[in-house]
């Protein structure tokens, strides 16, 4: 088991630094893709018009990237709580089950 984890570790870490490596001077553009859809629309038919608009826009990248962070916080967050009260209601039921069997030790 602790080799196992430990080869999990690895490819985690291997994962992180990975693209750090490949692009280690600097030339790489990490962005979003928020609005090279709309470029690549407009640029096959100049006369699309969006079908609507947002209601509310953030007043900076700072607050959308606040926003996304706290929107993927939430979500982990849920699924984090729900596989833990499956896994507990899985426990409670194995230990109820155990309980009610009936003993396979014999009195002497």
């Amino acid at each position: 088991m602790l080799k196992q984890n430990l080869l999990i570790l690895a490819a985690v870490a291997a994962l992180a630094i990975a693209p750090l490596v490949i692009h280690r001077n600097g030339g790489a553009a990490f962005g979003g893709a928020d609005n090279n859809a709309a470029v690549l629309v407009t640029t096959i038919n100049p006369d699309y018009k969006p079908w609507f608009t947002p209601i509310w826009e953030p007043p900076s990248g700072e607050v959308a990237s606040l926003l996304f962070s706290l929107q993927a916080a939430l979500g982990a967050g849920l699924i984090g709580f729900y596989f833990g009260r499956r896994s507990a209601f899985a426990s409670v039921k194995r230990q109820e089950l155990a309980k009610a069997a009936p003993s396979t030790e014999q009195a002497s």
